[in-house]
């Protein structure tokens, strides 16, 4: 229970049944244990399904029937002199089920974040072919008129919805549309795609139809900077969409803008790199941008690593790769 320290009049202390708390007070009591647990490094809270939320509710009903059926107790003589202030109490929020991570260790696989240790929630309903088909046509018909941030709606050619196989195991996860892909309409076809499609076909020993591709944005930011956090964030609706939508086990995030949007962290490529983070029931790994591989040729290597973990979850031979 939190205590809010509040000083009774005479009348009040007199009183059998505490004033109902205010609006007010709920909303700032639930905003300090938010603050309390994100200062703990709890970022994320696991979202309760339609049957905890109905027996939670159940449980506090029964609760309130079984208080109103007890007798009020008699009122404590006021003392003499109040030596603390008497306190309202509020009920905690339900605390996530999820423990506290340990302190990071070199040595671990994953990272002193908690985002990755997230209790996985339930899976959805798994939808068809034919109805994944129809829920991605319906959502990029939306994106299509999407005008949340005006200054890309003015100057983008067209919007970049995605591409790919609509069942796919894995999904590449980039940053936004530049040039070439504002001109054509699809995610990846420049020199940056070319390095994603030999990275899919040569690295990955899969073919760039069996994967999804996507990125945080929908519209080229001009001049090919990077999305603003406003954009992200007048995105996030859209990509978190698709991705309910497609349902795939491995989610592979290309840069720092994608890794960063998806995991909602600060944390560096550098860092989030070689190790895998729960992102609904997908497993996350995250590399460098085909971009950047370009204008540095020795982060390959790195880069190749990444792939050859990711292959390994997958249950992939990498050493078929080398043979190609």
């Amino acid at each position: 229970m939190t205590e809010f320290p509040a000083t009774p009049s005479e009348e009040e202390a007199n009183e059998s049944e505490p004033s109902p708390l205010t609006a007010n007070q709920v909303r700032r009591a639930l905003l300090q244990e938010l603050e309390a647990w994100q200062r703990a490094g709890i970022s994320h809270l696991p979202q309760l399904s339609t049957e905890q939320e109905a027996a939670i509710l159940a449980e506090v009903e029964a609760a309130d029937e079984r208080q109103e059926e007890e007798p009020s107790p008699e009122p404590a003589p006021l003392p003499a002199k109040a030596t603390q202030p008497e306190s309202v109490k509020v009920a905690k929020p339900a605390p996530p089920t999820s423990p506290s991570p340990p302190p990071a260790k070199a040595s671990q696989s994953e990272s002193d974040t908690l985002f990755e240790l997230e209790e996985k929630p339930p899976t959805p309903p798994k939808l068809n072919r034919e109805e994944r088909v129809k829920a991605l046509t319906a959502l990029s018909v939306q994106v299509s008129t999407c005008v949340r941030c005006p200054k890309l709606a003015e100057t983008r050619t067209q919007t970049v919805f995605g591409v790919g196989n609509p069942e796919p195991r894995l999904v590449f996860f980039g940053e936004a549309p530049g040039a070439d892909e504002d001109r054509i309409g699809e995610p990846f076809v420049g020199r940056a795609g070319k390095l994603l499609t030999d990275m899919i076909t040569k690295g990955c020993q899969m073919r760039r139809e069996e994967v999804y591709i996507l990125n945080v944005l929908k519209c080229r930011p001009p001049g090919n900077r990077n999305p603003s956090p406003t954009e992200t964030k007048n995105c996030r609706s859209y990509f978190e969409e698709q991705l309910r939508i497609l349902q795939p086990e491995f989610i592979c995030c290309l840069g720092t803008v994608a890794a960063q949007a998806l995991l909602n962290t600060n944390v560096s490529i550098g860092r989030l790199r070689k190790k895998f983070y729960n992102y609904q029931n997908a497993k996350v790994l995250c590399t460098y941008h085909p971009s950047y591989l370009l204008r540095n040729p020795s982060a390959k290597k790195d880069a190749w690593e990444d792939l050859k973990l990711l292959l390994e979850a997958m249950g992939i031979d990498w050493r078929n790769s080398l043979k190609r």
